[in-house]
């Protein structure tokens, strides 16, 4: 039996130029953290030939090529395993609308789980590239490909997409106690509204170049994210949060909407410095930096809306659990 965790994710700036459409031309650049809420994959060798895929669903399929669950089926192909499985996939935050890159970590996580039951081990980079490979090349899913590399290598780090499609990163290194004030200053409220990010990320990516201003000035902030974390100005995240916000807005007609804003304006009047919602917006997350000392206030605030407490997560992608007993058939 194997059991990988992959954690999700938060984004403080620069998404929408990890899409293809924009890197290509200008480079991408975004500011990433691994939180610690995860998705976890089993995978349990079994006596017949069957594949069993338990998730909101169970599937049980004699070849791949039945499987419905189309992550599952194509991690498959990928890795070569091809009967006698069984794959439970569990999430410590609903996979669909969440906003916090739940369907990459997923990606991920498969990927691991499915090559540490062949017992090979492959690299962070590995994982995320052959996760874009399923997601946005197999798949042609309309994402960008952030999610992927912060959920395979994990913590707080800058990840740069380069024009001929190679990817760069980097941990973002920022003394203990200025991480811990970080993490303590970023608190996550759910919208209460449940949305399909594909629509959206749709016409974001058909708007790139019509919107490339608003794209230019958001990869200017993630630059700027990197260069106040490192010099120890955490707060000014919570600014830098509020600007990405007022540009983000502009790359879609549906990423925000009544209720969110009003949720937005009440994150403010409650002490909140800025934020955003994370991920593709219209709904999920909202992300918010507030100093410690305005927390209370804040929650009072926000009390019609559920909060995710969190931390930040040092660990991208990992085996968690490993117990070989047979050899694989």
């Amino acid at each position: 039996m194997i059991i990988s965790q992959t954690p999700l994710r938060i984004s403080l700036s620069g998404g929408g130029t990890d899409f293809q459409e924009y890197y290509s031309q200008n480079e991408g650049f975004v500011v990433s953290a691994a939180i610690d809420k995860y998705v976890f994959v089993i995978i349990k060798e079994r006596f017949d030939d069957l594949i069993y895929v338990n998730y909101t669903k169970k599937e049980i399929v004699s070849s791949i090529n039945e499987i419905q669950h189309e992550l599952v089926r194509e991690a498959l192909n990928k890795t070569g395993l091809t009967k006698g499985i069984e794959i439970t996939m569990l999430a410590d935050v609903p996979s669909e609308g969440s906003g916090l890159g739940s369907s990459s970590s997923l990606t991920v996580g498969l990927l691991n789980a499915m090559y540490a039951f062949q017992g090979i081990q492959v690299s962070a980079k590995q994982l995320a590239s052959e996760a874009c490979q399923i997601e946005i090349e197999v798949l042609k899913k309309p994402i960008g490909k952030q999610d992927q590399y912060i959920t395979a290598y994990g913590g707080l780090r800058w990840i740069r997409f380069n024009k001929n499609d190679s990817v760069d990163t980097e941990l973002i290194t920022v003394p203990n106690n200025l991480k811990r004030k970080l993490g303590a200053n970023l608190l996550l409220f759910y919208t209460n509204i449940t949305r399909k990010s594909s629509a959206i990320l749709t016409e974001q990516k058909k708007n790139i170049d019509n919107k490339i201003e608003y794209h230019n000035k958001i990869k200017i902030l993630a630059v700027d994210v990197d260069s106040k974390l490192r010099s120890g100005s955490v707060d000014d995240v919570g600014k830098i949060l509020a600007a990405n916000w007022d540009l983000k807005k502009n790359l879609s007609s549906s990423i925000t909407n009544n209720e969110i804003d009003k949720m937005y304006q009440r994150a403010i009047k409650g002490g909140a410095m800025g934020g955003k919602i994370s991920g593709a917006g219209g709904g999920g997350f909202l992300l918010v930096y507030c100093k410690r000392e305005n927390h209370d206030n804040l929650r009072e605030h926000m009390i019609a809306y559920r909060e995710m407490p969190f931390m930040l997560e040092p660990h991208g992608s990992k085996i968690i659990f490993n117990y070989s007993r047979y050899e694989l058939k």
